[in-house]
């Protein structure tokens, strides 16, 4: 047995080559995922938690992108460490879909629509463990089985187009468990569903998580969501965590200025105010993430903090520890933890 944790990011910067000039998505991020645990990376569009995801699996696109700093530390099934920032592509190609799954965002974009999705979720189990012919056949059927996709021998011949898109999706999550992974990314895997789709997804994922014992990123914006399946969570905001907490110590105790605004962007349903006929209205965060190519001077977010000081101007605040394992990227922590 190993004290390591299953995922380990320190310090990861991830840069891209633009027109204008380097551009940096990723500003020395720290993210911690152990196994058997559910890790949410919360933030608005644009803020890097895709690149986070793709820079883990190592799919930056090598034209435009590269990591450039840092390090992510993966513990394998043998319980060896390794760092995947610094492997060659032949050895990520036998982690990947193995070790480390992806749930992509939209299946249909990940879903080949020329192959049958049995054919597609067997690719994987005969690629990473050599199962062929029948036998990879079979495992497809029970993947299928297991996502609680009905009649899995007939869907298995399906083409992506002929099924909905809950079922879609739960092709991925097959194709992406086949091979029983100890690490599962999941990158906003609910967004294009209905809402109850949404709830059968989740719950989907955490049974299946307790079976496999696997940990899992989950990258989303919806706090509803992390909420019904988080351990913890990790706030980013254009490139960095600004928070870090258990799920309740989060939600309890916001102690970033970002946190508390998408927070208090929730709907909260006002039944008195629906009687008056009133329309309800969600509160918002002025303004936008900023322009990865020209980011403000100190704190990222103080162009659009009530809270700013002089000194969130001067220099990028360090993580402070709020208590225990309770981080926050401000000064005025504190002061907004009461």
């Amino acid at each position: 047995m190993t004290d390591e944790p299953l995922l380990q990011i320190r310090d990861l910067v991830t840069e891209f080559r633009t027109e204008s000039g380097t551009v940096r998505a990723l500003k020395g991020v720290d993210l911690t995922v152990e196994s058997g645990q559910t890790v949410a990376l919360v933030g608005e569009s644009g803020s890097g938690k895709s690149v986070t995801s793709l820079s883990v699996m190592r799919l930056i696109p090598a034209a435009s992108g590269s990591i450039t700093a840092g390090q992510i530390l993966f513990r394998g099934r043998d319980g060896t460490v390794t760092d995947l920032a610094r492997q060659p592509e032949r050895a990520m190609r036998d982690i990947r879909g193995n070790e480390i799954s992806m749930i992509f965002q939209e299946p249909m974009t990940s879903l080949n629509p020329t192959l049958k999705v049995g054919v597609q979720i067997a690719e994987a189990a005969w690629l990473h463990q050599g199962v062929t012919g029948s036998a990879a056949r079979k495992r497809a059927e029970e993947m299928l089985a297991l996502v609680e996709i009905p009649d899995a021998k007939r869907r298995a011949d399906a083409y992506p187009h002929e099924l909905s898109g809950g079922m879609r999706q739960r092709v991925m999550i097959a194709m992406a468990l086949v091979c029983r992974p100890s690490l599962l990314i999941a990158d906003e895997p609910t967004t294009a569903l209905d809402v109850t789709v949404q709830l059968q997804i989740l719950d989907l994922i955490r049974r299946l998580q307790r079976e496999i014992g696997m940990g899992v990123l989950f990258i989303t914006h919806n706090l509803g969501v992390v909420a019904e399946l988080a351990d913890r969570v990790a706030v980013m905001y254009s490139g960095r965590i600004v928070e870090t907490a258990t799920t309740d110590d989060l939600f309890d105790r916001p102690s970033h200025p970002y946190t508390r605004g998408l927070l208090a962007s929730m709907p909260v349903i006002d039944h008195a105010a629906r009687k008056r006929g009133e329309i309800a209205r969600l509160n918002e965060i002025p303004g936008s993430v900023p322009d990865p190519a020209n980011p403000p001077a100190g704190c990222d977010f103080n162009p659009r903090c009530s809270w700013m000081v002089d000194d969130c101007r001067k220099a990028v605040p360090p993580l402070f520890d709020v208590k225990g394992d309770h981080k926050s990227r401000c000064l005025r922590w504190s002061e907004l933890n009461v």
